[in-house]
C-alpha cells in the first residue's frame, strides 16, 4: 500500500514557468510535461560540438581560405571558399539551434544564457553563409 507521501508519476507538475519560457518552449518544440529533467551533460556535450563547427567555419572563412589556399597555389580556384563554407555553416546552424533545444530539454539552469550565446554564433554564421551565397550568386 502507498503512502501519502510516496510520489508518484501521474504526480508530476512542471516547474512554474514564465510567459517567456512558454514562448521560447513552444517555438523550439520542447514537451511541457517531461517525466524527469534530462541530464545537462547531454546538452554541455552538443554546445561544445556545435561551437567547434562554428569555429572551424569561421577558421575556413578567415584562415584557411584567404591566407592558406593561396600559399599553396590552390587561390586561384573560384568558389572553393563558398563551397566549403557552406555546407560546415548549415551543419554548424543545425546544431546550433539542436544544442539551445537541448538546454531547454534539460531545464538546464544557464538555459538563457546558452540562448544568448547560441543566438549570436547562429547571428554570425548565418551571415557568413549569406556572403557565401552572394559570392556563388
Amino acid at each position: 500500500m502507498e503512502s501519502a507521501s510516496t510520489p508518484n508519476a501521474l504526480d508530476f507538475q512542471a516547474p512554474e514557468e514564465s510567459r517567456a519560457e512558454v514562448m521560447v518552449r513552444r517555438i523550439l518544440r520542447v514537451p511541457d510535461m517531461l517525466p524527469k529533467p534530462a541530464q545537462s551533460g547531454a546538452a554541455e556535450r552538443l554546445f561544445s560540438f556545435a561551437m567547434i563547427l562554428s569555429g572551424l567555419r569561421c577558421t575556413l572563412s578567415y584562415v584557411i581560405v584567404p591566407f592558406l589556399l593561396p600559399a599553396l597555389g590552390l587561390g586561384a580556384v573560384a568558389g572553393v571558399g563558398p563551397a566549403i563554407g557552406i555546407p560546415i555553416g548549415v551543419a554548424a546552424l543545425y546544431f546550433d539551434v539542436k544544442g539551445i533545444r537541448r538546454f531547454w530539454i534539460a531545464r538546464h539552469r544557464w538555459r538563457w544564457q546558452m540562448t544568448v550565446i547560441y543566438l549570436a554564433v547562429i547571428s554570425l554564421v548565418l551571415y557568413l553563409v549569406t556572403l557565401d551565397l552572394i559570392q556563388i550568386l
